[in-house]
């Protein structure tokens, strides 16, 4: 949706609450509860300040995909969510498509000027979950105002970088059920340990790329998403993002690109993992087609894996499966 076509939307938004205002009873104001739902109400702090959600909500929209299992671990309803990538046909994840059809959650579309505001409106939400990382951190910030005067909205802080601060946020915070995120934590940690007792290490450090199907390169920043968690079970990191003058793909982007010229110079270490950016790019035969990757050290010596696209940004479920996979890689 263009940008001008998000200004009528956002007309339409005001308009709608408006003549509902007429005929019943005033509006809540922007980040305050529904009437009636004031008793089980609580007050969630966020980077764009309080907001005041219903306790038990019965309508939500997610607009960041990569959120969305933790709602569904929850057992709160989703009616609407954003598909995963608006370039893509849109999917339900495997881990939670029972829960999502049992549901009847719908897709809401958007693209890379925003969120189709009436089509969010007409679900008719109580609560709306945005934020998280990279893009749909971006468009949820600045369509803020926009959302929150459909229903109270929360956007995840791009601070949140790993599955666990996203997790016990909007677990203990947003929906009061923080026993829920413990107990997840708990098999979580216990797994943790079984597999770093079990692997053995490939050699250190290793570098996280994701590529593209047109070939650009992004590398994974080593404090978020796919290398915390190898880092968790003794596979170490290289320190790129820390160590080099790069910035995130968008502010709070949880990767970096690097032009065909540094790929070679900086992807040195021993060690790669590969993924596609949401969608699979296929195996290591097919990647050395490129020459650009066919020569780096980690292709030469056969120390070069590719993992699932999904596991690049892994919420609780995708990181159990990630364990999983490293398990069958090294143990």
């Amino acid at each position: 949706m263009s940008r001008s076509l998000r200004a009528v939307a956002a007309l339409s938004v005001v308009s709608v609450l408006a003549l509902a205002s007429c005929a019943a009873e005033p509006a809540p104001e922007s980040g305050d509860a529904p009437a009636g739902d004031s008793a089980e109400s609580r007050v969630v702090t966020t980077d764009q300040g309080d907001v005041t959600v219903p306790g038990d909500p019965e309508k939500v929209v997610v607009l960041n995909y990569a959120l969305a299992g933790y709602l569904y671990d929850l057992d709160v309803p989703v009616v609407g969510l954003t598909q995963e990538d608006f370039d893509y046909e849109a999917s339900f994840s495997d881990f939670w498509a029972d829960d999502a059809e049992a549901q009847g959650t719908e897709f809401v579309s958007w693209s890379g000027d925003g969120f189709d505001l009436e089509a969010i409106l007409a679900l008719e939400p109580d609560l709306i979950i945005g934020g998280g990382v990279g893009f749909p951190l971006m468009l949820a910030t600045e369509a803020y105002d926009d959302l929150s005067d459909i229903a109270p909205t929360v956007i995840v802080s791009g601070d949140k970088a790993t599955w666990q601060d996203q997790y016990s946020f909007l677990a203990d915070d947003v929906f009061g059920k923080g026993d829920v995120y413990d107990e997840a934590l708990a098999a979580y940690d216990d797994r943790v340990a079984e597999v770093a007792a079990a692997i053995t290490p490939p050699p250190a450090p290793a570098a996280f790329l994701s590529v593209l199907p047109d070939g650009r390169v992004y590398v994974a920043r080593e404090d978020m998403g796919l290398p915390v968690v190898f880092d968790s079970v003794g596979i170490e990191a290289a320190p790129l993002f820390a160590s080099g003058d790069y910035e995130p793909y968008t502010p709070g982007g949880d990767s970096f690109e690097l032009s065909t010229e540094q790929v070679g110079q900086v992807i040195t270490q021993p060690t790669v993992f590969i993924t596609g950016f949401n969608t699979d790019i296929g195996d290591i035969e097919a990647l050395s087609a490129n020459p650009v990757l066919a020569a780096l050290p980690a292709f030469q010596n056969d120390s070069a894996y590719v993992l699932p696209y999904w596991m690049a940004r892994g919420d609780y479920d995708e990181a159990l499966a990630l364990l999983d996979e490293i398990e069958e890689l090294f143990g």
